[in-house]
């Protein structure tokens, strides 16, 4: 069952997806146990379970990715999810559009914890966060300093600062980032003088461009741009001032802050940004774990079933054990 909600982030309209699992539907799984949960139902609906904060990928919106798990979390495991769209995207507010501002996005994550934290449906003090693509890097941040967050996981999860200045792989010429800050500095002078807000594009003009940029920008570019998952509301462009901001942020700097409580990172064998799961595996004390999926790409994560179902099992046992199971599913 989902319900459209709204919280507030620094004073901003968050809009989100509230996930509940349908305890008719469950039922009619197992019909053998339709008697006893009759009688035990209303005991069921009005005891508190464990929730989730589910972050959408960078340009991403809660139709997307975080939907997707935020649904199957709670269809299949009974947790309380929560999917939102950041600040100044999708359809929460925030001007200009397409900012990308990461002391806002670990804000918004805060926020809807403590959206949770209110919600009748929700034991307060088992509540967790997910993270997908940048908003686990973000996840991280968020849960260093925020010990209402019992548990974290990523999937796929990246600093989005450091894709910036060191590229997906890691390889990126260091002279990439200065010229980009470069344009990001003449953008906020021509804002000034009053030429309007400055964008650049995130994804190739055409299919041919990214096949160009290799299987990483394609499959973005094929996630993003076409029928395959595209949304409108979806960014295609950031804010020139996104840049600058993402010059000081370390998504990692305080992950060691995270223990003791505990850390899940899912990474696919086949994406060229595992390499930030390890470096952030590497940054904290346990309990901890890395978990590998062969054969997935850092994009296949975001609607694959060959790969999202493994990794909805695994976020399931792990945020069950650390948060524990919802009402009568033990």
């Amino acid at each position: 069952m989902r319900t459209d909600v709204t919280f507030s982030s620094n004073g901003l309209k968050i809009s989100g997806c509230l996930y509940l699992q349908d305890e008719g539907q469950d039922n009619a799984r197992d019909k053998a146990r339709d008697h006893a949960r009759d009688h035990a139902r209303d005991d069921a609906n009005a005891a508190p379970r464990p929730a989730v904060v589910v972050g959408h990928p960078g340009s991403g919106v809660k139709e997307q990715a975080a939907g997707l798990y935020a649904r199957r979390l709670a269809e299949e495991a009974g947790f309380v999810t929560l999917a939102f769209d950041a600040a100044y995207q999708g359809e929460s507010e925030g001007e200009p559009r397409g900012l990308e501002d990461p002391a806002q996005r670990v804000e918004d994550l805060k926020s809807a914890v403590s959206f949770l934290t209110t919600h009748p449906a929700v034991d307060p003090n088992r509540i967790g966060v997910l993270g997908i693509c940048a908003s686990g890097g973000y996840s991280l941040a968020a849960a260093a300093g925020d010990h209402r967050i019992r548990a974290v996981a990523t999937v796929s999860g990246v600093d989005i600062a450091r894709q910036f200045k060191v590229g997906a792989d890691g390889s990126q010429d260091p002279a990439v980032f200065q010229s980009m800050l470069d344009a990001a500095a003449s953008a906020r002078t021509a804002e000034a003088r009053g030429e309007g807000v400055q964008r650049f594009d995130l994804f190739p003009a055409s299919e041919q461009e990214a096949r160009l940029g290799g299987p990483h920008v394609y499959g973005g570019w094929e996630y993003y741009c076409t029928p395959r998952a595209a949304h409108p509301r979806s960014a295609k462009a950031l804010t020139w001032s996104s840049v600058d901001r993402m010059a000081a942020f370390d998504a990692f700097a305080a992950v060691g802050l995270i223990a003791p409580r505990p850390l899940l990172l899912i990474a696919g064998r086949e994406a060229v940004t595992s390499w930030m799961s390890v470096e952030a595996y590497q940054s904290t004390r346990g309990p901890k774990e890395l978990h590998w999926i062969d054969g997935a790409s850092h994009v296949d994560f975001y609607d694959k079933d060959e790969y999202v179902t493994p990794a909805i099992a695994k976020l399931a046992e792990f945020y069950q054990v650390h948060l524990g199971h919802a009402e009568g599913r033990e």
